[in-house]
């Protein structure tokens, strides 16, 4: 889930160095947006492909450290005029993005499937699951509210408000263009805060057409900005002392690196990281239901998900039967351009990422597991970035096809003996996203929700993403920082809680005294 840091022409060779083809460009040029309308000035691009036709569509505009600078300047000079916005003026923005956004769905839903090859009705999932915390963030008068206690000692009363942190920096992955961008910014900006928004350079058209839906929305010009950039542009927003707070969703490396760095500079952070999430099928499953979940969970958005099931646990003796539904049901899946209604699947983001799952594929089998749907003999016309879903079994702790996060329509399958096992299993993993278990049995669930520790549970639930009424967050390596993402923690995270105690008493009280006060 990391963003590139290659020029355009850097891309061009290694691609060519893959066998993918050279790029032909079309001449479009992806700008930032800063200060409420669309700015260029950048001498740095990288390409943007078309996943589907491995072909450079477009290009974007890789921010300087300078040019960061100013975004967060004028996020900083409309800090105050938003802060002091009514909060009956922020929700009617709210309200108005949310008709612009469902109205024009359509137009959103193609520009994500352009520039991340996933098909057109999950790119408007996303868009709809980034709805949600739209909605949510209209209702921010109540989220918003403080506490008040009267007479909490003898005249004196206490009350708590919350007030935004000043200018947020959201740092956001490829694979949800909308709908994280959606989480992060709606709830930074309802608080009274605003926002820098560095999205993937891979398919940053999506964060720029949100940025002037807002615009569109009423929503006045720097609270929201939009810069592209790489690691250089990254950088200045961890160590800009203008920068109060960052969210970041990308790979548990980078997570690990957004986190030290922005916690060293003094700034407030959550970073979600990666994730290896597991599937436990207990014997007393119903296996025809297992098996669509696990095939829809495994190769939905070509497994380009940080909730996708990645690994499979068969308790006891539902391995073989699993295995066998599961592979009847892969080898009638349409794989193809995202913007055929047909496709059920599309390509990898890059070239690059193609090699990268291929290559755990392909090295399954000399680490001892054995690939029972190999998908990278699957032929595809064109050079886009496909390949065919995969299966693969007797995997193992300690093989890098279990070990890694491996991002791609791989689904691993690991036999256990018990429940027991499978639990033990899953709670030695460095990763705790999401993951599931498949019974018929409340007493088996109750108790694996009880044992396991992974941040979100699903129970006969394959991707179990919360509502936006709830917040969304892993455990272990799979978060960096104290608060999950939207939602109410998501509003305890963009605010600051301040605590008044009043007293006015009488001058006849008045006196010295040099004691703790107790009441």
């Amino acid at each position: 889930m990391q963003d590139t840091k290659q020029s355009a022409e850097t891309a061009a060779r290694e691609a060519a160095r893959q066998g993918a083809p050279e790029p032909r460009s079309t001449g479009d040029v992806i700008e930032h947006f800063i200060d409420g309308k669309r700015q260029g000035g950048s001498e740095r691009t990288a390409p943007v492909w078309n996943p589907a036709t491995g072909e450079q569509a477009k290009e974007v505009l890789l921010a300087s450290a300078e040019e960061v600078a100013t975004a967060v300047e004028a996020a900083e000079a409309a800090l105050r005029g938003w802060r002091e916005t009514s909060m009956s003026k922020r929700t009617t923005i709210m309200f108005k993005l949310e008709n612009i956004i469902r109205e024009r769905t359509p137009e959103l839903a193609e520009i994500i499937t352009a520039e991340h090859g996933k098909v057109v009705s999950d790119a408007a999932g996303e868009i709809a699951r980034g709805l949600e915390n739209v909605q949510f963030c209209a209702g921010l008068m109540h989220h918003m509210k403080g506490e008040f206690l009267e007479q909490a000692a003898t005249g004196v009363d206490v009350h708590q408000t919350r007030q935004p942190v000043g200018v947020v920096a959201c740092i956001t992955p490829f694979n949800f263009p909308a709908m994280v961008p959606l989480w992060m910014i709606t709830t930074a900006i309802a608080a009274g805060n605003t926002v820098v928004l560095k999205p993937s350079e891979r398919d940053p058209s999506a964060a720029v057409w949100i940025a002037e839906a807002f615009a569109e929305a009423g929503l006045p010009p720097g609270v929201l900005n939009v810069v592209h950039g790489d690691k250089a542009a990254v950088d200045e927003l961890l160590t800009n002392p203008l920068v109060k707070a960052v969210s970041f969703v990308g790979s548990t490396p980078i997570a690990k690196y957004i986190y030290e760095t922005s916690a060293a500079n003094g700034k407030r952070v959550q970073a979600l990281g990666g994730a290896k999430n597991h599937m436990v099928v207990m014997p007393d499953a119903d296996l025809d239901g297992a098996a669509d979940a696990a095939v829809s969970a495994a190769y939905g958005s070509a497994g380009e998900r940080c909730m996708a099931v990645s690994v499979l646990v068969a308790v006891g003796d539902v391995a073989d039967p699993l295995i066998e539904k599961i592979s009847e049901r892969v080898s009638t899946l349409t794989i193809g351009p995202g913007t055929d209604p047909a496709s059920e699947m599309g390509p990898l983001i890059t070239p690059q990422a193609l090699e990268r799952v291929n290559g755990y594929v392909t090295g399954a089998a000399a680490e001892g597991a054995t690939v029972v749907v190999d998908g990278t003999k699957k032929e595809f016309e064109g050079n886009g970035f496909f390949t065919g879903v995969s299966l693969i079994d007797h995997v193992m702790p300690g093989m890098k096809v279990y070990d890694e996060e491996i991002f791609g329509p791989v689904l691993s399958v690991v036999r256990v003996d018990s429940f027991d096992d499978a639990v033990r299993l899953i709670n030695r993993n460095q990763y705790a996203n999401g993951v599931a278990v498949f019974t018929r049995d409340g007493k088996t669930a109750r108790q694996f929700e009880y044992e396991i520790e992974v941040g979100m549970v699903g129970v006969n639930v394959p991707i179990p993403v919360p509502i936006g009424a709830f917040s969304f967050g892993g455990w272990k390596s799979s978060l960096f920082g104290d608060t999950h993402m939207y939602g109410p923690e998501s509003f305890n995270f963009y605010t600051r809680r301040k605590l008044t105690t009043t007293r006015w008493p009488e001058p006849s009280e008045s006196q010295i005294n040099l004691g703790f006060p107790t009441h």
